[in-house]
């Protein structure tokens, strides 16, 4: 059951004073997305869940990102490689029940440390453009599609081990287009399996539902802004800068030091 918000609810979020900072962080992770093509959840994440909690944060970076990339992605339906997306999904489907139980269960602020060593822990291999060399085998695709679960129901970061794992084939005849589609429907089922169990974890509140308008609305504008003015900019630049933004982040949001962010 979604308990949708009425003007009550909307009154309550914008008066709360830590609705402009998660507004500040959100625009900024929309910046980062749109100019760079990822890092918006690695940013997004860990100061969010530090203004508010991880539930808020999870709930509504899920809502935000699925409405605004799903159109996007949904062409790319008929280029993917089905056998290669099917047992990844599968395995992330099966994984992320496991992430959303610990989101519910898991103490804040023990959540918050593990939003800030995932993201910090997966910051390196991104940024040194690290790719999986062994034979994508089952096994391998199954242990990366239940990481990605777990990581996807838990902290909404899926995307860097199943992009690590694919872009080993980038370079193959053909593999490009074919590998950038796997992960754009990859991310399609990933939302819609996030989006029915946390309904039916009850975390889509009047609350959260009404953070996601208000705080989608400067992450939307972050993405328009990111993509218009950086496009014909250096790709290796605005990438170096979005992987120090969210190192940044990530050491921020680290409970020590709370009296920054609230």
């Amino acid at each position: 059951m979604i308990d949708l918000p009425d003007s009550a609810t909307f009154a309550e979020a914008i008066a709360d004073r830590r609705l402009i900072a998660a507004a500040a962080i959100s625009a900024l992770a929309g910046l980062v997305r749109g100019f760079s093509g990822f890092g918006g959840a690695m940013i997004y994440m860990p100061l969010v869940a530090a203004i508010y909690d991880p539930r808020i944060a999870a709930v509504t970076i899920l809502a935000v990102d699925f409405l605004c990339s799903t159109p996007f992605a949904l062409p790319e339906v008929r280029r993917c490689n089905w056998r290669e997306v099917w047992p990844i999904s599968i395995a992330m489907a099966i994984g992320v029940p496991f992430g959303t139980w610990l989101l519910l269960t898991l103490d804040p602020i023990v959540l918050r440390w593990g939003i800030a060593i995932v993201v910090l822990s997966l910051l390196p291999p991104l940024a040194v453009g690290w790719r999986f060399h062994g034979e994508p085998r089952i096994p391998v695709t199954v242990g990366v599609g239940l990481f990605a679960g777990v990581s996807a129901g838990a902290v909404q970061i899926a995307g860097p081990p199943v992009i690590l794992y694919w872009l080993s084939r980038v370079g193959q005849a053909g593999s490009a287009v074919s590998v950038r589609a796997n992960i754009m429907v990859f991310f399609i089922l990933c939302g819609v399996v996030l989006v029915a169990v946390y309904a039916w974890q009850g975390l889509f509140t009047a609350q959260t539902l009404a953070l996601s308008l208000l705080l989608g609305m400067p992450y939307i504008a972050g993405v328009a802004s990111g993509s218009f003015f950086f496009r014909s900019a250096s790709d290796r630049l605005y990438r170096g800068i979005a992987y120090a933004i969210i190192a940044l982040a990530a050491l921020l949001s680290i409970p020590l030091f709370d009296p920054i962010l609230r």
